[in-house]
């Protein structure tokens, strides 16, 4: 694949579509660009999105790699399709709740000793500010995913909403923004030379706890068990392997990027065997 050429004019200034604000991203002729900063970011999203596609979730962004040209610069980043409809808006969390209560979710969540009450708060706010239905159901599948690639981004600037300006209406986003996870960040949190146990105890889940199977556990205990993958933990495996083998397109990965990412899901498949067909 060729270098795609971004022009000056196309970027995105905001935290739209990326839970890193410094990260460089684009929007231009239908799709939405990023560049890799901290590490492997676009091979994480890359992955994420191929392996949800064996899974039961229903909506996510498919990203895959691609090299960007950029004011005399080429980065290594990916891309994805714009999902949004036409008049629709991307809607964080905390946004929301800043517009109709005076204060961000994360400053309220903070005052909140209990993770239940965090979780409980959160979806009671959304639903009654937008009228959806079942938001403890779509949050549950986005921390079982999170907790699944192990993904430390899902701040509440976040976990967003879409809403249709001309019809006053929201609904839910496709699952996007995985750039975070599988320890992508190898320039601060979890540098290569760093080991995997290393680094998982050293990373922190969000927004409700800092540990993944806490927030995880307590949103199923409370909404119910949702992510089931239609291959088996093997065929996961081999699949990681090939998608990274049979690669045609310029974008290079290192390959102890690459080992990092088949240490991580082999943990991660035997940690969550239950998300598996046996």
């Amino acid at each position: 694949m060729s270098t795609i050429e971004i022009s000056k004019q196309y970027i995105v200034t905001g935290a739209e579509h990326s839970s890193t604000g410094k990260q460089l991203k684009w929007q231009q002729d239908g799709y939405f660009y990023k560049a890799d900063r901290n590490g492997f970011e676009s091979l994480s999203e890359t992955l994420v999105s191929r392996l949800l596609q064996h899974s039961n979730i229903e909506a996510f962004a498919v990203y895959e790699p691609v090299m960007i040209g950029y004011k005399e610069n080429t980065y290594r980043g990916c891309r994805s399709e714009n999902f949004r409809k036409e008049k629709e808006e991307i809607v964080s969390l905390e946004h929301m709740a800043k517009k109709y209560t005076g204060f961000g979710l994360a400053q309220t969540l903070e005052r909140i000793a209990d993770v239940r009450e965090r979780i409980l708060y959160t979806a009671e706010l959304v639903e009654n500010v937008t009228g959806l239905q079942d938001f403890g159901v779509y949050l549950t599948k986005l921390l079982e995913v999170d907790a699944f690639f192990l993904n430390t981004g899902r701040d509440t600037e976040n976990i967003t909403l879409l809403y249709d300006t001309a019809q006053d209406q929201y609904c839910y986003c496709p699952v996007f923004d995985m750039g975070d996870a599988l320890f992508s960040d190898t320039k601060e949190s979890c540098p290569l030379e760093k080991g995997m146990v290393e680094c998982y105890h050293s990373i922190k889940a969000r927004p409700f706890s800092k540990t993944f199977d806490e927030q995880l556990n307590t949103a199923n205990e409370l909404y119910g068990s949702f992510l089931q993958f239609d291959i088996s933990a093997k065929d996961m495996i081999d699949m990681v392997r090939d998608i990274i083998n049979d690669r045609k397109d310029d974008v290079a990965y290192e390959p102890a990027e690459i080992r990092r990412i088949g240490e991580i899901l082999r943990f991660q498949t035997r940690k969550y065997q239950k998300m598996f067909r046996q």
